[in-house]
């Protein structure tokens, strides 16, 4: 997954103490040449005159690796919210939720509210969800999972679950 954020440190730091995450390693550092230039921008679609200056990889768990970058631009929209289109939030699934929320917040997220209910098929006992806000915006989702998923009759296919420790 990959994620641009306005100060890599800032959120690096922010990921390790909210969510425990571990630097993988850096792929472009200041003392690099940014990528930029047209091939960069037909590339990977960034609007002209954009240079990538950081990029880090970054692991939260067992799940798939984050990679970020500090890009500077002129043309910045806002992070997206949950009612635009396309990809709007990761989710992270957490054992202590309560836990890694406090710890998320004391990092510097917003929690747009308290701990709540899942939707239908995550809805059995035991599992919750909250949405926070990190520093640079955008979503990350905490869910909780004790008793799983329910499937019904119809159901093609089961999500993924991290290995059982």
């Amino acid at each position: 997954m990959g994620l641009t954020v306005p100060d890599l440190d800032l959120a690096t730091r922010f990921l390790a103490e909210a969510f425990g995450a571990k630097v993988a390693y850096d792929s472009l550092t200041l003392d690099d040449e940014a990528r930029s230039g047209a091939e960069t921008e037909r590339q990977l679609g960034l609007p002209q005159g954009a240079r990538i200056i950081r990029q880090r990889m970054i692991q939260i768990g067992v799940g798939p690796s984050l990679e970020v970058f500090e890009i500077e631009v002129d043309d910045r929209h806002p992070a997206a919210r949950l009612s635009d289109l396309g990809w709007n939030h990761i989710s992270l699934l957490v054992d202590d939720i309560e836990g890694v929320l406090a710890r998320a917040v004391a990092a510097g997220g917003q929690a747009l509210s308290e701990v709540h209910d899942n939707s239908r098929h995550e809805d059995t006992p035991g599992n919750g969800s909250v949405y926070v806000r990190p520093p640079w915006g955008g979503l990350i989702e905490l869910q909780t999972l004790p008793n799983g998923h329910w499937y019904g009759p119809d159901s093609e296919s089961e999500v993924w679950s991290p290995p059982q420790r």
